[in-house]
């Protein structure tokens, strides 16, 4: 019988809207059908693959959803063609020793305040805001490496909160106010407005 070793993981990358971040895809699921944001380092003790990267001195932030890593830079690092290569071989190197991406049991203890899940308290609104965000807006935001999440809903208005790419990206503002306001706002009748908050 031929043993064979760990699957051959190969990542390729993606640039996004925002110059700051790159999408770094493998032929792997990492986090399927879910997606977490790391602002900074001090949030990244739910992911062994975050605080690994957060160890090279150029990565600012780090997001991970179902088959994708969105890093962003910090400001002092020129191009990012400098560091892909690093970044590339680490986490090639990463998965098919199968290192660890995300600890389920410390995403549990770290409070998780934005989510598109419905749950039971949620209103017919809110339902139908985060029916709408999982189905139509986390496809396509997903793609430009990024996620944007249900915050919260108060008298016609929508909070969200923009996670991986979309946060700080300079397009990020008019698919939020062109695209997603626009939508929610036409399948949505009670929604008035969505406003964003960063991380």
């Amino acid at each position: 019988m031929i043993k064979t070793g760990n699957p051959v993981i190969s990542i390729y990358t993606e640039m996004t809207p925002n110059p700051e971040t790159m999408k770094f895809v493998a032929n792997k699921l990492l986090y399927p059908g879910k997606s977490i944001d790391f602002p900074d380092e001090t949030t990244a003790a739910p992911s062994p693959l975050a605080k690994e990267l957060f160890s090279f001195p150029f990565i600012k932030s780090v997001f991970i959803a179902s088959n994708f890593v969105t890093l962003t830079k910090t400001s002092e690092t020129d191009e990012w063609q400098d560091v892909i290569p690093t970044v590339k071989q680490f986490l090639k190197e990463y998965l098919e020793n199968g290192g660890p991406v995300v600890n389920e049991d410390e995403v549990a203890k770290v409070k998780q305040e934005a989510s598109n899940t419905v749950t039971a308290d949620d209103d017919d609104v809110v339902k139908r805001i985060k029916e709408l965000l999982d189905n139509y807006v986390r496809p396509a935001v997903e793609m430009d490496g990024g996620a944007i999440q249900f915050k919260s809903y108060d008298a016609g208005i929508v909070n969200l909160m923009l996670q991986g790419s979309c946060s700080g990206c300079p397009s990020s503002m008019i698919t939020l106010k062109a695209g997603i306001e626009g939508m929610m706002k036409r399948m949505i009748p009670e929604v008035k407005e969505v406003v964003a908050e960063a991380e």
